[in-house]
């Protein structure tokens, strides 16, 4: 009782910062006389008035926290906070579902980018920034934010970071303590948004939608202002400016700050992921863009280039941004795409997928077995970098992988069972697990979620949480030993 209790005080604290969310949504309202103000004001109330209450009766029990307790808070708060951000969406969009509501707010926090709305160009200002808001946030986590600008938790932050942190090595930290290398975090993840924004703007958008397509660049979410997405503008410079931010937001974050506190790019040419994640998407460019030119999708080679460097880096970084509908090139490109949006992005990047990190150490820990059976005696330690990987790590990372493709079958499957189509089924699943947004066929980049039924819909929300997650920070809690003391 005594655990529980302690995972209600963190908890109703996190919905209390939580709900100070809103105010930018608020504002955004009041400025655009859009009359969604109230919807948010008791949204506000209802987070801030939850939190206190669930904090103060909870207080006196307040103590350690394990770090099993640290995926059941996180995961509770993921699910709890996408259910008290539908309030907005089912108050201001009439005849929205709470399922479609959740699916909505899941892919914000997950940065999954899929949506199930359309009309967004009619939408109110403030829903629409609200969607972008919760983008924005859930790309470091809003787990990560809270230690950050609560230290008075005091209560465990290190399972709380460790338990949100996507990525196989979760223990290196910037600085010694986690609520200072929280904050310097998201002090590196919002000067680049300001970056991001003002590019945005000198390209040729609007305040309001470089405020908004930044937030979804840099939490690589992929919602758009625009049921066009990208493509409404039909700018190459525009499109310019989100593949630089959204290659950026695919890195480690830390490499960021390292670079900016020593003032070099030494940072990037020595980390393991950096080079291969950026030679892979420049080559797989060069290939597809070649692929669909010689099949006649496009008249010159620039112009497939400029199509395919665009929606690929979009694609494979798990942004969902698109400029038009790659769903009807030759089939190739497009599966391609979604092959990449397993592999490329980083390690404590905004990313989803399997990371870069753990393909290469894969691919290192095939090529071992391989050597070992032409050399069984010789000793022959994997390196990532520099950087020597214990033999933990390895078989966490096989683990991890064993569970993503188990998780991707089993979801297929459900989806096929339920009654789509094998390719929509597929694309949907590794779209959502992977964080990257539209999938192939009924579920592509002209089109959205909205077709999908009730359990369908249901389906791809558990996805993304998956993988926003990292499956075994789910898993685990379907397992007995978890419960047990």
């Amino acid at each position: 009782m005594q655990r529980f209790c302690t995972l209600g005080f963190v908890l109703g604290l996190i919905l209390m910062v939580f709900g100070l969310t809103y105010a930018l949504p608020i504002a955004t309202s009041l400025y655009f006389d859009d009359g969604m103000a109230d919807h948010f004001v008791r949204g506000m109330s209802l987070n801030i008035g939850l939190g206190s209450v669930l904090a103060g009766l909870t207080m006196r029990f307040r103590g350690d926290i394990k770090t099993r307790d640290g995926y059941l808070l996180v995961a509770s708060f993921w699910i709890l906070m996408s259910a008290a951000a539908t309030l907005p969406l089912l108050w201001g969009i009439p005849g929205l579902s709470f399922t479609d509501a959740f699916f909505e707010t899941v892919s914000g926090f997950t940065t999954t980018g899929a949506t199930i709305l359309i009309g967004l160009d009619a939408l109110a200002p403030s829903l629409n920034l609200w969607r972008h808001e919760m983008v924005w946030i859930g790309g470091l986590g809003i787990i990560v934010l809270a230690v950050a600008i609560l230290p008075l938790l005091g209560i465990g932050g290190m399972q709380l970071y460790k338990a949100e942190i996507a990525g196989p090595i979760k223990d290196s930290k910037i600085t010694p303590r986690i609520t200072e290398t929280a904050r310097l975090l998201w002090l590196v993840y919002a000067g680049i948004t300001l970056a991001c924004i003002a590019s945005l703007k000198m390209a040729g958008m609007s305040w309001f939608d470089a405020i908004c397509h930044a937030f979804s660049a840099m939490g690589l979410g992929g919602f758009s202002t625009h049921d066009a997405s990208v493509g409404y503008y039909d700018s190459p410079a525009i499109e310019l400016v989100l593949i630089v931010f959204m290659l950026i937001s695919a890195m480690n974050f830390a490499l960021h700050y390292q670079a900016v506190h020593l003032g070099s790019l030494m940072p990037y040419k020595q980390d393991a992921e950096v080079l291969p994640m950026l030679a892979l998407v420049a080559f797989s460019i060069w290939l597809c863009s070649w692929y669909i030119w010689d099949n006649g999708v496009y008249s010159t080679f620039l112009e497939s280039l400029r199509h395919v460097a665009f929606n690929l880096v979009s694609i494979a970084t798990d942004c969902g941004f698109a400029s038009v509908d790659y769903d009807k090139w030759p089939p190739f490109v497009p599966w391609w795409m979604l092959y990449l949006s397993c592999i490329t992005c980083c390690t404590g990047s905004t990313g989803g997928g399997i990371k870069m990190f753990r393909t290469l150490l894969l691919w290192k820990q095939a090529s071992r077995e391989m050597f070992s059976i032409l050399h069984p005696r010789a000793i022959n330690p994997i390196r990532i970098g520099d950087m020597p990987i214990p033999n933990k790590i390895i078989f966490a990372v096989l683990a991890f992988i064993f569970m993503y493709f188990i998780s991707v079958v089993v979801l297929t499957f459900s989806l096929i069972f339920s009654g789509l189509d094998a390719i929509s089924a597929l694309s949907a699943i590794l779209a959502c697990i992977n964080n990257a947004g539209p999938g192939l066929n009924q579920v592509g980049p002209a089109t959205n979620y909205q077709s999908l039924g009730d359990f369908q819909t249901w389906i791809c929300s558990a996805a993304m949480l998956l993988g926003r997650l990292e499956i075994i920070t789910l898993i685990v809690l379907f397992t007995p030993t978890f419960w047990r003391k």
